[in-house]
Formats: C-alpha cells, sequence, structure tokens
C-alpha cells in the first residue's frame, strides 16, 4: 500500500491553483472540469519523483467547510511541508507576498513557520 493523493479542502480552487503553483512552486497535474463548477484539480511536488498528488478540493460539503473552519480558527495547520532552507523560503515567499501567520522560529532544533495559502488554510514549513 502506499499514499497516491491526499486532500486539501479549499474555498475557491481557481485561487488555490493560483496559490499552489505560483506562489509555491508545485506543478499542475489535473486540472479538469467536472461540472457543477468544480474540477479535479492536483498538483504534486515540482523537479521530484515524488507522485503523491494534492488533491485540491472544493470544500462545498457542510462537514468539510466546519473541519476547515474550525482548523483555521483554532490556528492548526492543515498538512505540513519540508524544506530544506526555511530562511531561504520565508525569504522567497515574503517576496511573492505570501502571509506568514506564525514567523520563522526555532523548536527544539526544528525550523518551523505557517503560512496563510488565502483559500482558507493554514500550511506548517518545516525545516527538520
Amino acid at each position: 500500500m502506499k499514499i497516491i493523493a491526499m486532500s486539501i479542502f479549499v474555498d475557491d480552487q481557481e485561487k488555490a491553483k493560483i496559490f499552489y503553483t505560483e506562489k509555491l512552486g508545485f506543478d499542475l497535474v489535473h486540472d479538469k472540469d467536472m461540472g457543477g463548477g468544480f474540477k479535479w484539480l492536483t498538483v504534486k511536488e515540482a523537479h521530484s519523483n515524488n507522485p503523491v498528488e494534492i488533491v485540491l478540493e472544493p470544500n462545498e460539503s457542510p462537514i468539510a467547510k466546519n473541519y476547515q473552519e474550525s482548523l483555521y480558527k483554532a490556528g492548526i495547520p492543515i498538512t505540513m511541508f519540508g524544506v530544506e532552507n526555511l530562511d531561504n523560503v520565508h525569504r522567497a515567499l515574503v517576496e511573492a507576498n505570501v502571509t506568514f501567520h506564525t514567523e520563522p522560529k526555532e523548536v527544539e532544533n526544528i525550523k518551523l513557520a505557517v503560512i496563510d495559502d488565502t483559500c482558507g488554510n493554514l500550511i506548517q514549513l518545516i525545516e527538520q
């Protein structure tokens, strides 16, 4: 068994596509109209042979919307992305006008920060 995809609920798929590809640098894999204003929208790591895709799913279900909004209000990141050099990533993301919910800091020899994905989620960045 292996992980092939993980989902992140978003409040706007078009905005999510722009954020995850243009701001974070992920590669667009699927952008297919599914009807009803929804898309099968996935991204994956750029320049990587890691096949795992992130499904940027609309939060149309009241359960998904409540889950997403509750995590955001509590300041809990929806997921974590690893980076090799958090200082460099921080600088690049600030230049790209990405909002940091938590500025980079070190906790027990781990550097971390939390960004806002503009689509209703907090994402933790970590340099181990």
